[in-house]
């Protein structure tokens, strides 16, 4: 498995230019939204010892998701559990909406022109054009870089930094 520095470094080598940076700021989390919504619109129950569980394919993607999180770094992932939480009660306001499947799936396909506007910035592919994971590290990424701005986590972003721009040197050397 990849270290978070590794994640991280990959993904932040073609999220260097800071218009990008920001398109991500809007596009990945209306892409996590309508995703997050698009999963909550089937609930499911299970009852175990008497006591009724309901959960949805959202809740089950996120735990997946945050188990993942925390084994690449704690305090990332702690920022990572409120976002999802906001998240998940963000999508349930809407789900019993007439027309929300309509909704996401507008707010999806906005959030990935931003996305792809971004990429047009930077001059490079989407990370997850080489490495799948690039999409449950995009939303990290957005994490790992509030808590750079904020002043936390400088070790790694000292380390982070340097290996992205060598991998992007890398890159543009092999387009050329």
């Amino acid at each position: 498995m990849k270290t978070v520095e590794e994640q991280l470094s990959n993904y932040k080598s073609v999220h260097l230019n800071k218009r990008n940076i920001l398109t991500h700021f809007i596009g990945v989390p209306l892409i996590v939204w309508a995703i997050t919504v698009l999963l909550s619109l089937n609930t499911f129950t299970l009852v175990l010892a008497e006591q009724t569980v309901s959960y949805t394919p959202a809740i089950i993607l996120f735990t997946i998701a945050m188990l993942y999180y925390f084994t690449l770094h704690i305090k990332l992932a702690i920022g990572m559990l409120i976002y999802v939480a906001v998240n998940l009660y963000l999508a349930s306001l809407v789900t019993d909406m007439q027309n929300v499947l309509w909704l996401a799936i507008i707010v999806f396909v906005i959030g990935w022109i931003i996305q792809f506007i971004g990429h047009i910035f930077e001059k490079a592919k989407p990370a997850f054009l080489d490495d799948m994971m690039g999409l449950a590290i995009g939303p990290l990424f957005l994490m790992a870089e509030v808590y750079f701005m904020l002043g936390w986590e400088k070790k790694l972003a000292n380390n982070i930094t340097p290996k992205a721009i060598e991998k992007r040197r890398l890159i543009e050397r092999v387009q050329k």
